[in-house]
């Protein structure tokens, strides 16, 4: 399934799919190159937003928490992909230790360590699961009954520190997989593992990793691509901004970034007026670190951000792990203009791409029936579709129309991997060694 674009602002992207369609084995070698130069994260996710004028990435997840939600069909892609990383990364692995979320009770959340633990297997790996969740702190482990569709037990055991090497009871891996973001900070068990690999690195963690920092190795990306297809970079990357030392319930540094969101805004509609965009602007408030689509909100209006009331600062001042945010990311909000017929009705939908090593593996479409085209999808109520991937992703097809669904799904993989690719010159220019030898 396809969402629908019925809107007559589709021939700007329709212009960006042709150029990216007439130019694919050109894209294709430079990716390759690039791949030589960088080393892809072990696996990440990125979300994109379709305007039909400009389809671009709004943020970028190198700890995903969704592969519950890939088709059935993307499955074979996937554990291809994870042997191929594997044997990228470090062929000599065979015991994996999987260290997920402390979300114990989030059955959908268990779902996708299931999936990543199954996948794992599949690509020939001995895997047990670890936690960090302090209460599980003993010998025994805790059994987790009832995650449907998936193995009817999940088993979560105490981590045993070795010297200088993680493992749980009886189990001393090759490798340690986090599919934890960190944002409560690295645990002291985790320091120091110089006798394993551990993927992603403990910097790609939220407690040090920044969105800004991101986007930042983004524009760089996007303006090589851009120039090579002879585009504009902005039809691919949404303008940014950042500001520090900011208290929402303080209103410590208000008018600063009240003063930075009239700049986007001033930018946008230049931009807007440049392209005959009648649309109105908007611009995305959200916490640099963090994720889980907590600490954000859309400002059409500088005065939106001096008038919000105490709910609303609460629900801006603090993110997951109960962090307080100090540091936000300006953004351009993208208007998603796709949409997902499902039983009670059409729904906004944005693609959510899924990658492993350099591959694109799957995807799935979030939608939600009560926002808008330029809400935030990202909250209490979304739903799921798989994306077809398995239909022509890697490669797009000659002989179809640029908008047929193979040929949308390969431009949302290949915008997807410019992400990933500056997800991997991010962590490279913030590696804590880059520093040292600085």
């Amino acid at each position: 399934m396809t969402p629908q674009l019925s809107t007559s602002l589709c021939g700007h992207l329709l212009h960006l799919e042709r150029r990216v369609l007439d130019h694919s084995a050109e894209i294709e070698h430079w990716f390759r190159s690039q791949w030589k130069s960088h080393m892809p994260p072990f696996y990440a996710s990125v979300d994109l937003r379709n305007a039909c004028f400009k389809l671009a990435p709004v943020d970028t997840n190198l700890f995903p928490g969704g592969f519950n939600n890939l088709s059935d069909e993307a499955l074979p892609v996937a554990v291809a992909a994870l042997m191929s990383s594997i044997e990228h990364h470090c062929p000599d692995i065979r015991r994996v230790l999987l260290i997920p979320e402390n979300h114990t009770r989030n059955l959908h959340y268990l779902r996708n360590v299931s999936r990543i633990a199954g996948l794992l297997r599949q690509a020939g790996l001995e895997v047990r699961i670890g936690t960090l969740v302090p209460e599980i702190s003993s010998a025994t482990p805790v059994q987790i009954q009832g995650i449907d569709g998936l193995p009817t037990t999940l088993t979560l055991e105490p981590l045993v520190r070795m010297g200088e090497r993680l493992g749980v009871k009886d189990f001393d891996p090759c490798m340690v997989l986090l599919n934890n973001d960190l944002s409560a900070g690295v645990p002291k068990i985790l320091q120091g593992l110089t006798e394993q690999r551990v993927f992603p690195p403990l910097h790609a963690g939220w407690v040090s990793r920044r969105k800004s920092q991101h986007f930042l190795a983004y524009r760089s990306v996007a303006a090589e691509f851009a120039e090579r297809l002879q585009i504009d970079p902005w039809l691919i990357d949404p303008f940014f901004d950042s500001c520090q030392g900011v208290d929402f319930q303080s209103r410590t540094s208000e008018d600063a970034l009240a003063e930075k969101v009239d700049a986007m805004l001033a930018r946008i509609r230049s931009k807007y007026k440049e392209y005959d965009l009648t649309q109105t602007p908007f611009v995305v408030v959200k916490a640099d670190a963090g994720t889980y689509g907590m600490g954000i909100m859309m400002v059409r209006d500088a005065s939106e951000v001096r008038n919000l009331n105490r709910k609303q600062r609460n629900k801006m001042a603090v993110v997951k792990e109960g962090l307080s945010v100090s540091d936000v990311l300006i953004q351009e909000g993208v208007h998603s203009f796709e949409t997902v017929l499902l039983e009670d009705g059409e729904a906004v939908a944005e693609p959510v791409v899924y990658m492993v090593d350099r591959f694109v593996v799957g995807g799935f479409y979030r939608v939600h029936s009560e926002r808008g085209a330029d809400e935030n999808l990202n909250a209490p109520g979304a739903r799921f579709v798989p994306l077809p991937f398995e239909m022509g992703c890697q490669s797009p097809v000659a002989d179809h129309e640029p908008d047929a669904a193979p040929n949308r799904l390969y431009l949302y993989g290949v915008v997807a991997r410019l992400a990933l690719l500056a997800a991997s010159r991010e962590l490279e220019a913030t590696h804590p060694a880059a520093h040292r030898t600085a």
